[in-house]
């Protein structure tokens, strides 16, 4: 949270980026061997989203 003329801003884009790749970090470092794909696109809750904008 950044702080301007007094007034707290969140970019909350950007607070959800940090966060995806927080738990992206954790799952990479949590795995034996390379992500898959998919495995990235489940940690990521690609499926999720795509459901959730009817793609």
């Amino acid at each position: 949270m950044a702080l301007v003329g007094g007034t707290a801003v969140q970019d909350h884009v950007a607070l959800a980026e940090i966060e995806l790749c927080g738990e992206l970090i954790i799952a990479a470092s949590a795995a034996e061997e390379r992500l898959s794909l998919a495995s990235i696109d489940e940690v990521l809750r690609v499926a999720e989203e795509r459901d959730a904008s009817g793609g």
